[in-house]
């Protein structure tokens, strides 16, 4: 259960500081070519997650959601559960509902080829 609150307070901590159209948190977001680039880690599911899942770790001794001992190896390894949940979970959820969407274009030229041997 604790895995559970994890991936989902991730989850939502990420959705706010990627997507979130608050006034505050829109000025405090920087622009992706800021930071020599580094800005993108603001406007990405994936890498803010990544972030999310150490600062999760971080707070983890003053919470009772989760637990986990504060170690390199812990706040690396839930940062990448964090990260890849975070990324999944948005790309699957979005403002509209469930997305679902079927990619048979990158098919499609290889059975004009196959058709075109024989």
């Amino acid at each position: 259960m604790n895995l559970i609150f994890f991936v989902l307070i991730a989850y939502g901590l990420t959705q706010i500081l990627v997507f979130s159209d608050m006034p505050m948190l829109k000025k405090l977001r920087p622009k992706k070519e800021s930071y020599h680039g580094y800005g993108k880690i603001f406007h990405c599911p994936m890498c803010c997650g990544f972030h999310v899942g150490w600062f999760l770790v971080l707070l983890s001794p003053w919470t009772e959601l989760f637990t986990c001992d504060v170690t390199f190896t812990n706040m690396f390894l839930f940062s990448c559960l964090s990260s890849g949940t975070s990324y999944i979970l948005n790309m699957v959820f979005g403002d509209s509902g469930i997305q679902y969407s079927q990619n048979i274009q990158a098919i499609k030229p290889m059975l004009i080829k196959e058709g075109q041997n024989e």
